[in-house]
């Protein structure tokens, strides 16, 4: 049977899966990254593990791959598959994808941004999957997006395009990692709401999750943490659409699991904002933790159509 690799590295664990031309999982596994062991050793685990996935299919599915596709976090140069930096794991130029195509005898292989690959999917066989123009934002550790425009995903110049966890909502607001005050992700994403209920609440083990339960049960000091949250997502989402004018704008990530307890405000407060600017539909994201697994599939199976059709 027909089948890719798929491979989504995170910064604790990977998914992984083998994915066939109609985008069905034939096989899935995950396993830890093993960043506490080093740079290298991540390398190579994720290494080792593609070459298990290909032995797999070989043994199970009757044939090898035909290609391999792998979504990684940080700045990556998907041109000449090179991993440019990843804070999470430690990267710095590394030529990942020379690396598995050497391990994997020379099949092609795909390098992708885990966000770009999760917005792919997301467009192409998730929430997005009517929309010709979507923005697509997981609210996690950090609030990063990706840009989708007729089934592709908009990079930039630079592989800098989607970063609107970094845009500036207030600027006396707190300190953020790349050296700004006020970016978006210090206020909206799961973490600072978690950082801020931790604090509203006194009990320093309190997540996001607990801030969304006790908004639903009416406690003020949740409601007002949850408020200041949703507000500053809602300036994030209005510059964007200002901007890029999508039809969609997709929402996942761990804050997005609150449901209507994070969507019916957030739509409220997105109308109040606009004044010419047409409103996107604002929905939840569709596809989960699996997004950035089926997207590295995708780039695996459009590696193969591009090499086809040059080849002809």
């Amino acid at each position: 049977m027909r089948h890719v690799i798929a491979l989504d590295v995170g910064g604790t664990g990977m998914k992984a899966a083998l994915i066939g031309p109609d985008g069905a999982l034939l096989h899935e596994a995950r396993r830890a990254t093993g960043r506490d062991r080093g740079a290298d050793a991540v390398v190579q685990s994720i290494i080792d593990f593609a070459a298990d996935l290909r032995a797999y299919g070989r043994e199970h599915l009757g044939e090898f791959p035909l290609a391999a596709g792998v979504a990684i976090p940080g700045i990556v140069d998907s041109e000449e598959g090179i991993a440019i930096y990843s804070a999470n794991l430690g990267w710095n130029d590394l030529p990942l994808r020379a690396l598995l195509g050497e391990r994997l005898d020379g099949l092609p292989v795909a390098l992708g941004q885990d966000v770009r690959a999760g917005g792919l999917a997301e467009g192409r066989i998730g929430a997005g999957r009517d929309a010709d123009r979507f923005l697509f934002l997981p609210l996690g550790t950090g609030i990063a997006g990706a840009i989708g425009i007729a089934g592709t995903i908009e990079a930039g110049a630079h592989g800098y395009a989607g970063e609107i966890g970094h845009v500036v909502i207030r600027p006396d607001g707190p300190l953020c990692s790349c050296g700004q005050r006020g970016c978006l992700e210090t206020i909206a994403s799961a973490s600072a709401v978690s950082r801020a209920w931790a604090e509203a609440s006194g009990d320093p083990d309190a997540d996001a999750a607990d801030c969304a339960k006790a908004v639903v049960s009416g406690d003020p000091r949740a409601v007002a943490v949850w408020a200041d949250a949703v507000d500053g997502l809602a300036a994030g989402l209005v510059t964007a659409l200002t901007l890029l004018d999508p039809r969609t704008m997709i929402i996942g990530g761990g804050l997005a699991e609150a449901g209507e307890t994070l969507f019916t405000p957030l739509r409220a407060a997105v109308t109040e904002r606009v004044t010419f600017q047409k409103v996107p539909s604002i929905v939840p994201a569709a596809l989960g933790d699996t997004a950035g697994c089926l997207g590295a599939g995708l780039l695996a199976w459009d590696l193969i159509s591009t090499d086809s059709e040059v080849t002809a």
